[in-house]
């Protein structure tokens, strides 16, 4: 088995354009997907902060 620590320290090597694109469009689908759930999931700590001040001011 190679060490993959010895090419650490070696220029990087260019990557296909279209391999490149994918890989971008799969990272813009994933953050998509993150905000709509973040969209339609509680902010907890929002919530918390929220209970906290009512339940001061009473």
């Amino acid at each position: 088995m190679e060490n993959p620590f010895r090419d650490i320290d070696k220029p990087l090597k260019s990557v296909p354009a279209e391999l490149k694109s994918k890989v971008m469009s799969d990272i813009a689908i994933a953050k998509l997907i993150m905000e709509l759930a973040e969209l339609f999931s509680y902010n907890l700590g929002d919530v918390i902060e929220t209970i906290m001040s009512k339940r001061n001011k009473n």
